[in-house]
């Protein structure tokens, strides 16, 4: 009888022991955050997010943190939409059908800001790097020796992809360094960046403001010439934008999480193109998930510039409302403070910390 109870107590105490050894165990798998950061636990159940892209360098922040699944180890599922306009895009994000869209500034963003809709920019999502314009102004190559100075621009054709928008502003910049606005200009509005390689190739424009890989391309064939870099006319320049729709602005604990997964993949980023580490990777996980499938483009074009810490330039934002502002375009005097919400960047370097 003794023996059994003795037998009994032992096994008791055996159970106790390595229920006491496994609990915690099981509580920190259930509640503690990827290993990239443990501060913050994954949604409870995964959530799809839309997000409206191109797929383009400048999305890395998306495209790199869907292939290393940051995205995923907050319990988040990247839906990538395409749009074929801007203003299509502002509208499903306004109306709740878009949850995050990666694009730039123009009247139709300020205007559905201005009319009391959630739509905030909330982060960069690239900038020109001093020396390395990834979005610039290229003129023709056989005009090169022609068109040395700014004010050498006056009367000729030049290319924009559209009015009232990021493009319209940076050639507005341009010609200022020339005393000149785009009334001394022909501009020529074509609609995609292949189209103005055909227009340069056959001469019937002078120059036009292109992006990455459009930029390098150009070069390559002997269509353009780089000209000047942006550095020298507009320095301050927030080039593309990272914007959330209501539906995130009203879901914090997604948005939050969003940011985080992006900033981190932003770092990756940088530690490739600016440090220069594990930079093979990250330009194979591009090759695969962006719209440039040539690895060796990503050696010669200009970097884009994305701010591992996720804050836009305060400045190019206040710069770009007063232009809309100066030129009518807006229907509400808003402010850098209506437009920009920083709280979720603010919450994604707390979490991960400063970018060193």
């Amino acid at each position: 009888m003794k023996r059994s109870i003795k037998i009994v107590t032992i096994l008791f105490l055996a159970l106790f022991i390595m229920a006491c050894s496994q609990s915690p165990v099981t509580k920190n798998i259930s509640n503690s955050g990827p290993l990239w950061a443990p501060a913050i636990s994954p949604l409870p159940q995964e959530t799809v997010v839309k997000v409206g892209m191109k797929q383009v360098v400048s999305d890395a922040g998306v495209l790199i943190g869907m292939a290393k699944n940051y995205y995923k180890d907050v319990g988040i599922k990247i839906e990538p939409v395409q749009f074929n306009t801007g203003q299509e895009m502002i509208n499903q994000l306004a109306a709740g059908q878009l949850d995050v869209g990666a694009t730039v500034t123009s009247s139709g963003l300020f205007n559905a800001m201005s009319r009391d809709i959630p739509v905030k920019i909330v982060a960069d999502k690239g900038i020109n790097l001093p020396g390395q314009g990834y979005y610039r102004l290229v003129v023709r190559k056989d005009l090169k020796d022609t068109i040395k100075d700014y004010k050498d621009l006056k009367n000729k054709k030049i290319a924009i992809v559209g009015t009232a928008s990021l493009d319209e502003i940076a050639l507005a910049r341009v010609l200022q360094k020339g005393a000149l606005t785009t009334k001394d200009v022909d501009v020529q509005v074509i609609r995609s960046f292949p189209d103005m390689l055909v227009s340069l190739g056959n001469k019937s424009i002078d120059a036009a403001m292109i992006i990455e890989p459009f930029v390098t391309l150009s070069i390559n064939k002997d269509l353009a010439d780089p000209w000047k870099d942006p550095v020298d006319y507009d320095p301050d320049a927030q080039t593309a934008l990272l914007v959330y729709g209501t539906s995130m602005t009203k879901s914090p604990d997604v948005a939050n999480r969003f940011m985080t997964a992006y900033i981190k993949a932003l770092r990756d980023y940088n530690d490739g193109f600016v440090k220069n580490k594990n930079k093979g990777e990250i330009i194979d996980i591009l090759c695969k998930y962006s719209v440039i499938k040539d690895p060796a483009l990503y050696e010669k074009m200009f970097p884009t510039g994305l701010n591992p810490n996720g804050y836009v330039r305060t400045k190019g934002i206040v710069m770009d409302l007063d232009w809309y502002k100066e030129n009518k375009l807006l229907k509400s005097d808003i402010q850098f403070e209506d437009a920009v919400d920083n709280q979720y960047v603010d919450f994604a370097v707390k979490t991960l910390g400063i970018y060193q």
